[in-house]
């Protein structure tokens, strides 16, 4: 008899259309070529930093949400690596990318900035654990898979801070972190109801669905109409 796969693993195949879209759209593929418009970039790492920003009180939330020590433990490293050596680390590469700090931290969140991290923070005020990785998951494992595979691809270290960024997320503690996020869902759905998955589901594609919102906002140095 052919073994299940694991909820993570459907999730992905759900999501499989959406996935495809993300890897072949132009801002993504433009990082692996080497080929992006440097100010297309810097408009991405400003967003980004607003983003990590979220993503830090997420990583929180997680923890608190965390009914074993050890996963609890994990993620408040997790928050401590982010805000104490992860965002220092964009400002040094922004600043690298020709961004000065004071643009950097006076950057306003585009819509879809503001839209996507609102969906992650509700998902982590709201929700369990389980609730919280299959929201961030998209991003977390996503973003993986996505350096993975441009630096599979010749020439992806043609342009010196595109292949410092697909090296950042290819590294060995990245992959970890990413493949220990999905682990942790696939055992946490073992004690959860069956019901539980489509609403699971539903979180993990609105994710999705953001993150391919995100590198279309990049690409089109998206800001307010109004």
């Amino acid at each position: 008899m052919a073994r299940r796969m694991s909820l993570f693993a459907r999730l992905q195949a759900a999501a499989a259309p959406l996935r495809e879209r993300i890897h072949a759209h132009p801002f993504v593929r433009g990082l692996g070529s080497g080929d992006l418009a440097e100010d297309r970039f810097q408009f991405y790492l400003r967003q980004d930093y607003l983003f990590l920003i979220e993503y830090c009180r997420v990583l929180a939330l997680a923890s608190a949400r965390a009914e074993d020590l050890a996963v609890a433990a994990r993620f408040a490293g997790l928050l401590t690596q982010t805000l104490n050596v992860e965002m220092d680390l964009h400002r040094r590469f922004a600043r690298k990318a020709g961004i000065a700090p004071e643009v950097l931290e006076a950057t306003r969140p585009a819509p879809a900035t503001v839209a996507y991290t609102n969906h992650l923070r509700l998902a982590a005020e709201t929700g369990d654990l389980s609730t919280i990785l299959a929201a961030i998951l998209p991003c977390a494992h996503g973003y993986w898979e996505i350096a993975s595979a441009l630096r599979a691809e010749q020439g992806w270290d043609r342009h010196p801070r595109y292949a410092e960024w697909i090296r950042m997320y290819t590294s060995e503690e990245y992959e970890a972190f990413a493949r220990w996020a999905a682990d942790l869902l696939d055992r946490i759905a073992e004690a959860l109801p069956a019901g539980r998955e489509a609403a699971l589901g539903e979180v993990y594609l609105r994710s999705q669905r953001y993150e391919y919102l995100f590198w279309e906002m990049a690409h089109r140095m998206e800001e307010w109409p109004v």
